[in-house]
This record gives C-alpha cells, sequence and structure tokens, in this order.
C-alpha cells in the first residue's frame, strides 16, 4: 500500500490531532503518502485532499480539536455519495483509509469497506460509547473538564449552601456522569441506561441537609428523558433548598488532551499504520485491558456498550 487517507468525523474530541499525527509521521516512515482529508466525508465528497508531510503535524499532539477540521456529512449517507466517495479515492489513488470518529464515523467506514476501500477505524468520541473498546479518544479528557468544573462548582455550592445540576454530555452513553460522578463525589448521577427514581434522589438531598451538608452537586447526562431545567426545578420544589442549573455543553470537547489520550490517540494511530502496511482487512482499534487491540470493522461496531453497575452502586454507597 502506498497511498493512506486521514480523516477526521462527527463531534471532535482531544487527542485527534495526536492521532493525526501518529498515522502521519509512521506512514511515511514506511514509505506511505499519506493525504489529509479535510472537513470528514463532506470533505471527502468535495474533494478536500491534500499530501501531508512531517512538517504539516509538528506541534499539534498538545492541540484539541482537529487540523483536519470536521463536519457531519448528509450527502455521505445516500448510495450516490458514498460511491462519489470511493470515487474520489481513486481518483487520488489512496487504498486505505483511517478513520477518526465516533459510531458513526466508523458505520460509514464500513460502507466504504463494502465497496474495496481498506478501512482503520481509531474511537475519536468524548462519549466513550464504543463496545468495542474499553475508552476512546477524548473521554479522559473530558472527565477531566468535568471534574474540574465540579470543583469550582462545589466551592461556590457551599458558600450558597445549596445544589447544583450539572448536566454534561452523553446522549446514549453516561460514561461520562458515571466517571465523573464517582471521581468528583457527586451526591447522585442520572444515566440514559438507568432509570432514576427523583423522588429517592430529593429524600437524599433532604436527609444530608439535615445532618449538615451544605451542598449537593447531581450530575446528568444530557440524554436523560427529563429536560435538565425541570430536573432543577422538581429538586428546588421537592427540597425546598435552592437549586441552580450549569450545563457544560461544548465545554468538554476542549483543551489539551491527558496523558491518556495522547497514548492512546498515538498507539491507535500506530496500530493503523502497521495493519494497513500489511494489507490487512478493515478493522476497529482500540484498547482492551491496557492492550491495543483491533477487531473486525464490521463486527466491531455492532458491539453495545454495557453500563458499569457496581460503578453506579458505589456511588450510592459513597455518597450517604
Amino acid at each position: 500500500m502506498k497511498k493512506i487517507g486521514v480523516l477526521t468525523s462527527g463531534g471532535d474530541s482531544p487527542g485527534m490531532n495526536a492521532a493525526i499525527r501518529a498515522v502521519v509521521r509512521c506512514g511515511i516512515e514506511t514509505g506511505m503518502e499519506v493525504y489529509g482529508i479535510y472537513r470528514g466525508y463532506e470533505g471527502l465528497l468535495d474533494g478536500e485532499i491534500r499530501l501531508l508531510d512531517r512538517n504539516s503535524v509538528g506541534d499539534i499532539l498538545h492541540r484539541g480539536g482537529t487540523i483536519l477540521k470536521t463536519a457531519r456529512s448528509e450527502r455521505f449517507k445516500t448510495e450516490e455519495g458514498q460511491q462519489h466517495a470511493v470515487s474520489m479515492l481513486e481518483t487520488f489513488g489512496i487504498e486505505g483509509l483511517v478513520i477518526i470518529g465516533g459510531d458513526g464515523s466508523l458505520r460509514g467506514g464500513c460502507e466504504l469497506d463494502r465497496r474495496g476501500i481498506r478501512v482503520m477505524g481509531l474511537p475519536g468520541t468524548i462519549d466513550n460509547d464504543l463496545g468495542y473498546t474499553d475508552f476512546t479518544i477524548g473521554f479522559d479528557t473530558a472527565v477531566s473538564t468535568v471534574l474540574d468544573a465540579v470543583t469550582k462548582i462545589r466551592d461556590t455550592s457551599s458558600s450558597h449552601e445549596r445544589t447544583t445540576v450539572i448536566e454534561v454530555m452523553g446522549r446514549h452513553c453516561g460514561d461520562i456522569a458515571l466517571y465523573a460522578g464517582l471521581a468528583g463525589g457527586a451526591e447522585g448521577i442520572l444515566i440514559p441506561e438507568i432509570d432514576t427514581d427523583i423522588n429517592e434522589l430529593c429524600k437524599k438531598i433532604v436527609i444530608g441537609a439535615n445532618r449538615g451538608k451544605q451542598h449537593s452537586i447531581i450530575i446528568k447526562a444530557e440524554g436523560v428523558g427529563i429536560s435538565s431545567q425541570e430536573l432543577a426545578e422538581t429538586i428546588q420544589y421537592r427540597t425546598g433548598r435552592e437549586t441552580r442549573l450549569v450545563v457544560l455543553s461544548y465545554l468538554q470537547r476542549g483543551g489539551s488532551p491527558t496523558l491518556g489520550d495522547r497514548m492512546l490517540a498515538t498507539l491507535t494511530g500506530a496500530k493503523a499504520v502497521e495493519l494497513l502496511q500489511e494489507d490487512s482487512r478493515s478493522k476497529a482499534i482500540g484498547i482492551s485491558c491496557g492492550e491495543i487491540v483491533a477487531y473486525d470493522l464490521a463486527e466491531a461496531v455492532e458491539q453495545k456498550r454495557e453500563i458499569d453497575t457496581d460503578m453506579y452502586r458505589l456511588i450510592g454507597i459513597l455518597s450517604k
């Protein structure tokens, strides 16, 4: 394989640049030409493709976001769009493609694989919602960002003796709320995978206040059915304690990637090039029990993420 491409797709996540850097420099080291495809699948359809060299990825390891930019593409979801994407890759002579993104991005890679393009999928999403890998690129940084916010919010919540509901990202997967809740000492978390009894949550807040707790932190994933504003109003009404809402939103996607995300991105990027050099079949690359792993791409995207119920129960025990 002489020519490969790399693109980032869907929501950006800290560590994507580290992955791009690894793909480009490892690819060049093995004698390949590496092409950057800008703005994801949308840019692929428009031919936004440029040859990259070592200098193209200099001084990006520590930067959040993605130098290749990213976008969502409705055109690519069509049969015509997918065939046009293949034609564009063939026009540039690109034989293999590294896709850094989440579930939708990797499923797009499956469509290219079915049309003869070798695809290596890297798990680039802060949600940690891919079932085949223990962690995704960007998740560790996002949780660290949430924890920093929780620490600051706790200070002012304690000063005013109030309850604060913090909304974090996670439409279908509650891992950000789960990990941040455990590490941040939250009194309660709400995640899409498990129904929460609001009455029990309010009762817990009142009991805590009666024994001298000056504040309560509730972390809610955005994908939970009840709106965050409605939750805050319900808690205030039922507990009689002032309750504020803080929505962290896109703050969680930004920032310099942590050690964990830089390592995961670099190692999976290097593995992608290694597999392309070996002319491997299309794979999804991730981490399991501390080891970099690669699974059949089509099979990997069908694996469902299971919530860690033991961790969820532990939060309830520690927050009493």
